[in-house]
């Protein structure tokens, strides 16, 4: 049984716009990101005026997305295996900002030949994208807004303790892992491929819960980037917090209806995490009825997202002007960040609560 731990870690605390744009050049490459823009024209429904808007301008420039009818992939919940050492075999595990996170690259390889499951690592080399609407949705790539999120958790002091989370459309599931070393009390993790959740959500979460007391050193090689000045709050993550974690795979209301007929018991969430999951219009109402449903009715929604997705025709103010037409939440812009395309953290609530 092979374990291969690349530790990438340099305690400079400054250069924070060097140590985002490294990581999304690993793990996004410029031809892969252009590539999906295209390839997004042709497969998704554009919206009318989706011609490039400045800055801000998309709330009032673009039409509402139409309600077109979905493919439903079906729910599954994923069990966490008893040998927590087989999940990260073969993996390649590399730390940052106190964060264990699976090599993406070399699941990607290693998942390329795999018949016998989804297929969608060579179902996305083929169509050259990074997104096929209904196929595939992006989960074996970490997209920038994730980390613009768990800043803004260390800035806006997010207490996680003892809170349900929901880390929703998860992907590498970093944002459910935060949560997960701030206490909380439990952290269930959604993404629409099956193959995502098994082969780098639950890897990330067994390698978060037991890197720190693996007993590994940190090992050399590689190029290193800095951290950004603020980083998650540490907090201790022990192989029995993976008993607080659940993780699903499929389509969000398929998801809903399983936790609700589950006999496993369930409580609603009181934080929802969600991070670039409005680039699509035509996934709206789906993503809205999701949160309205499994939302406490004192919860909290913490959403990322690009101001505007190019050739895809979702974003951050199209999403806002969506959720207010629908009267049930009540949004805020809690941050914009300028740099490059804009970006911005949207915090949602019941217009009823508290």
């Amino acid at each position: 049984m092979a374990f291969r731990f690349n530790f990438f870690i340099d305690e400079n605390e400054n250069n924070e716009a060097d140590a985002r744009d490294g990581m999304d050049l690993q793990l996004r490459s410029p031809k892969r990101t252009q590539e999906s823009v295209e390839k997004s024209k042709q497969t998704s429904s554009p919206v009318a005026g989706s011609s490039s808007p400045g800055p801000g301008t998309e709330k009032h420039g673009a039409e509402m997305p139409s309600e077109k009818k979905l493919c439903f992939k079906a729910a599954k919940e994923h069990d966490i295996p008893e040998d927590l050492a087989k999940v990260l075999e073969n993996k390649v595990v590399e730390r940052r900002w106190d964060l264990y996170y699976i090599n993406m690259s070399v699941v990607e390889m290693t998942c390329l030949d795999d018949a016998n499951g989804e297929g969608i690592v060579s179902k996305s080399v083929s169509s050259r994208s990074d997104l096929i609407p209904g196929v595939y949705e992006g989960g074996l790539k970490i997209w920038e807004c994730t980390f613009d999120l768990i800043d803004y958790f260390s800035e806006a002091e997010i207490q996680f303790t003892n809170k349900t989370v929901l880390d929703l459309g998860c992907g590498a599931g970093l944002l459910g892992i935060v949560a997960l070393k701030g206490k909380a009390g439990k952290v269930h993790f959604q993404d629409y491929n099956s193959t995502v959740i098994d082969e780098i959500t639950l890897p990330n979460a067994v390698a978060n819960c037991i890197g720190d007391s693996s007993g590994t050193g940190s090992g050399g090689g590689g190029k290193t980037h800095k951290p950004p000045s603020k980083r998650p709050k540490k907090a201790e993550c022990s192989p029995d917090a993976l008993t607080k974690c659940r993780f699903f795979s499929g389509e969000w209301s398929e998801v809903s209806r399983l936790l609700f007929s589950s006999n496993k018991p369930f409580s609603k969430y009181d934080i929802i995490l969600t991070s670039e999951t409005i680039y699509n219009p035509d996934y709206y109402t789906a993503l809205h009825d999701t949160l309205a449903q499994l939302l406490d009715k004192n919860g909290r929604v913490y959403l990322a997202s690009k101001a505007h997705y190019f050739g895809v025709g979702g974003g951050i103010y199209l999403f806002e002007k969506f959720v207010e037409e629908r009267n049930i939440f009540r949004t805020s812009i809690v941050k914009t960040i300028d740099k490059g395309l804009q970006r911005c953290i949207m915090e949602m609530a019941f217009k009823d609560s508290s």
